[in-house]
C-alpha cells in the first residue's frame, strides 16, 4: 500500500482585498511553486501586484496564482532582552 498526498489549492482572494496582507502561491514557468507574502497593492488587467515587507513590488499574472488568501498582520518586532 502506498501513501499518497493530495493538496487542494484554493484562491479565496478578490479585487476587494486590495490593501490587505495576503499570501499567494504561484506556479513558475519551470513548474515549481513560489510563495509571496505582502500587501496586495493592486489587481488590474489580470495582474496582481504585491508589496513585500522589503518594499519590493512583485507582479503576478492571475493565471499563475494557484492559491491565495488574506493573512493577519505580521507580529510586532521582538524586543531584545
Amino acid at each position: 500500500m502506498s501513501a499518497r498526498f493530495a493538496a487542494r489549492f484554493v484562491v479565496s482572494l478578490t479585487q476587494a482585498d486590495v490593501g490587505r496582507r495576503v499570501s499567494l502561491r504561484r506556479r513558475l514557468p519551470t513548474g515549481e511553486y513560489s510563495d509571496i507574502v505582502g500587501v496586495l497593492e493592486s489587481w488590474s488587467g489580470g495582474v496582481l501586484t504585491v508589496r513585500r515587507r522589503s518594499g519590493e513590488l512583485v507582479e503576478v499574472p492571475r493565471d499563475a496564482v494557484v492559491a491565495g488568501k488574506v493573512v493577519p498582520p505580521p507580529p510586532p518586532p521582538r524586543r531584545r532582552s
